[in-house]
């Protein structure tokens, strides 16, 4: 896993943006992960389609909006 949850989120999105571009040419998921999501994120099947199913790009936006509030609240004194 990742260390992270921005990591984690940056790394389910390249996943699932593979998948669609892949989908898009017309194979299936388990032709996906066997021959690229395997090799290259060492993950497992119920992995890959766990991380299928997460709003990964909704779930980082509210990190950054959370991470951007709080560094507002300590602005840098000079």
């Amino acid at each position: 896993m990742a260390y992270n949850k921005k990591n984690y989120y940056t790394r389910i999105i390249e996943i699932q943006n593979l998948t669609k571009d892949c989908q898009s040419l017309g194979m299936t998921n388990v032709h996906i992960y066997k021959t690229y999501i395997l090799p290259h994120y060492h993950i497992s099947k119920r992995t890959f389609d766990e991380y299928l199913g997460i709003p990964a790009e909704r779930e980082l936006k509210k990190l950054k909006e959370a991470e951007n509030n709080q560094t507002k609240l300590f602005p840098d004194e000079e």
